[in-house]
């Protein structure tokens, strides 16, 4: 079964559309068509995201939904150390590193993203990365 570390992004899209693909890729996950891989790291960015005052309001996600969210990470998700020496492989954003070590770490098999700064990479030490669309597609096709 494919292991795969979803960026923030795809979590954040999810809880503001439940129709949009971002959802679809959260629900593939509940239907355990892959297994996902987080850290405590990425966790925490999640949280912070959805947690911000502007985020919460204009979208009105409710704490409810974010402490399920969190739970969920936890309980169902792979949680990896997050430690791999990646530094320096993203000078744009060094925060999105965080991705690529726990790919790393987990021995992932892909990692999916809307972020440019890892797409741009296409890939990291032969762990592609995809976008929501092109993750769908592969599901599809197994």
């Amino acid at each position: 079964m494919l292991k795969v570390v979803l960026d923030t992004n795809i979590f954040v899209s999810s809880l503001l559309s439940k129709a949009g693909r971002p959802a679809m890729v959260i629900d593939t996950w509940r239907a355990g068509r892959y297994l996902l891989v987080t850290s405590r790291s990425i966790i925490s960015e999640i949280k912070r995201v959805v947690e911000a005052p502007n985020i919460r309001k204009k979208y009105g996600i409710s704490r409810n939904q974010i402490e399920r969210l969190i739970l969920l990470l936890e309980k169902d998700a792979i949680v990896a150390p997050g430690l791999s020496a990646v530094a320096g492989a993203i000078p744009k954003d060094p925060t999105d590193e965080m991705f690529l070590a726990a790919a790393l770490d987990a021995k992932a098999d892909l990692i999916v993203s809307g972020d440019r700064h890892l797409l741009d990479l296409g890939e990291y030490k032969d762990i592609p990365i995809l976008t929501v669309h092109q993750f769908l597609e592969l599901l599809e096709k197994q």
